[in-house]
């Protein structure tokens, strides 16, 4: 190995289920990879932040919900996706009030509730990850 160029290390990544009336929120991703798959709020966890810090912020930013709870962490993952290489933390949040909307334009759309039983297609990898390990109830 060249010392001179070593390898990048893993990010870290948080993505947060968010439910209500038993519906979880997706919308749809516009930019970069993954462009035209669904996905649950999210993004990388900022120096300094708490996990729930990040999920709060992303929520608001990507879907312009501000009055959620978060639950608590319902998926770790260890993902690697587009030649890119996460640590990816998965929290529950329950939102109380507000609609969605697309508080991004240029990053997500469409953000919509749906029931768990008729989610759309295709689901983003890291999305999909947190959503299977949430539904399998696998313990951390």
């Amino acid at each position: 190995m060249n010392d001179s160029n070593p390898p990048e290390r893993p990010k870290v990544g948080v993505g947060i289920i968010v439910i209500r009336d038993g519906k979880i929120l997706l919308g749809e991703r516009l930019a970069g990879h993954g462009a035209s798959t669904y996905q649950i709020p999210g993004g990388h966890l900022e120096f300094g932040e708490s996990f729930e810090e990040a999920a709060k912020r992303e929520v608001e930013e990507e879907a312009g919900l501000a009055d959620i709870e978060i639950r608590g962490v319902v998926s770790l993952g260890n993902d690697i996706a587009y030649g890119m290489h996460y640590v990816s933390i998965g929290l529950l949040a329950e939102s109380r009030a507000g609609e969605p909307y697309d508080a991004e334009p240029g990053k997500s759309k469409n953000w919509q509730w749906y029931d768990l039983d008729r989610l759309p297609s295709p689901i983003f990898p890291h999305s999909k990850n947190v959503i299977d390990n949430w539904r399998a109830g696998k313990i951390y």
